[in-house]
């Protein structure tokens, strides 16, 4: 057997170091989001294949410059960097990556954590809103995260100012998940780092998909903002204005088909516009806790955990393919490249305008292989937009 563990119970399966080296090194490359990390372990069977297959593949996508892979020193000094943080990396499939997570489209292959790891595979309620809270709004926030949490429920949420807060605090005995738009070692604002350490140092755990010594930027929240929607079974909102981030968090929820609650507020108080909007648009209406619990229960019930074996192989070869199959992405043999007219063909049917990728195989009548691998091409060669639903434009001024 290779010299990977399997995960206590059979719910998993852990990387060896190598690979690890290998998918941090892979998702640290240029034009290598989880998307593509995802399209390139299925066309060619493991990260390390990948990485060397992508000056190729950047070039048969219209790159004229060499595409910047990731060194395996780079990816040694961030995993270095990690341990002195008292952090470390947990790819998904891993037993301590969030399961629910796993499921959605576009799930960082390699997240960053720092805490409690058994705070990270319980099931869990998202609660976001007003960095503004009132004082109202704020104690509403705390109740029903300490509610909530009690009844076995993890609280996630952004780490901001307002909501964030009160509820981060609100569940520091139960379990809370804070996800961070940079890296762990950059927390946002500087004022909730002290409640930073209080989460990872107890019940607590703290995230991120971003590098270590990534300072956010604003393009970088809404990032963070789909994390707590995929990590969450349910996203209570309570305060949000008409324009903001946790109308965006929302529908990341709505979807990744979680179950969307909102706190109704005074019509005359713009904090309220964006979550009476949402309760319009057929979110659950919340006044307690229990309007929360009644909903989620059936969906915690749910058994998201198991995780798909690896087969066991003789050699390390093949128990590395088996790995990484195993470990959701299940690689195939890797396809032929289209000729130069079906590649004209497909590239012709972009535009500026995002498709569904499926549309692109019927209009081309091409194999959905050779349409998957000549996006992959583009993709890597940053040619191509990736949009939500899975939709996809081209970027004609290349």
């Amino acid at each position: 057997m290779s010299d990977s563990a399997k995960a206590p119970g059979g719910r998993g399966i852990a990387l060896t170091d190598r690979q690890r080296i290998a998918w941090l090194r892979l998702i640290r490359s240029d034009n290598v989001g989880p998307v593509t990390f995802r399209d390139l372990i299925n066309h060619v069977g493991s990260a390390e294949t990948a990485l060397e297959m992508l000056p190729e593949l950047s070039r048969r996508g219209g790159s004229t410059r060499a595409i910047r892979i990731a060194t395996v020193a780079e990816a040694e000094r961030e995993l270095a960097i990690a341990a002195r943080c008292g952090a470390r990396f947990v790819g998904i499939g891993e037993p301590d990556y969030p399961a629910a997570l796993r499921q959605i489209d576009g799930a960082p292959p390699l997240l960053a954590v720092k805490g409690r790891a058994a705070t990270g595979t319980a099931p869990a309620l998202g609660i976001v809103g007003a960095r503004n809270a009132s004082i109202s709004g704020a104690k509403f926030a705390a109740l029903i995260a300490r509610d909530v949490g009690r009844a076995g429920y993890t609280i996630i949420s952004g780490l901001a100012r307002g909501i964030d807060t009160a509820a981060h605090r609100a569940s520091l005995d139960t379990g809370t998940i804070a996800v961070l738009a940079g890296g762990l070692d950059m927390p946002y604002p500087p004022e909730n780092i002290s409640l930073l350490e209080e989460i990872t140092g107890g019940q607590g755990l703290a995230i991120s998909e971003m590098p270590f010594g990534w300072e956010p930027r604003a393009r970088d929240f809404p990032r963070r903002n789909r994390l707590i929607a995929g990590v969450a079974l349910g996203l209570a909102v309570i305060e949000a204005a008409s324009r903001s981030g946790s109308l965006i968090t929302a529908r990341y929820a709505a979807d990744f088909g979680r179950l969307v609650f909102a706190v109704p507020g005074s019509p005359l108080d713009p904090r309220c516009h964006g979550t009476n909007g949402l309760l319009k648009d057929g979110a659950v209406v919340t006044t307690e806790a229990r309007d929360i619990l009644e909903a989620l229960a059936p969906l915690s019930r749910i058994d998201l955990f198991d995780q798909p074996q690896a087969r066991e192989a003789e050699d390390e070869a093949d128990g590395g393919a088996a790995l990484e199959a195993g470990l959701g992405f299940g690689a195939r043999p890797a396809a032929q490249p289209p000729g130069e007219r079906e590649r004209e063909t497909i590239i012709d049917a972009l535009g500026p305008t995002p498709v569904d990728i499926d549309d692109i195989i019927r209009h081309t009548d091409l194999p959905a292989s050779a349409v998957y691998l000549v996006l992959l091409e583009l993709d890597l060669a940053g040619r191509l937009h990736r949009h939500p639903g899975g939709r996809v434009s081209l970027d004609l001024l290349d």
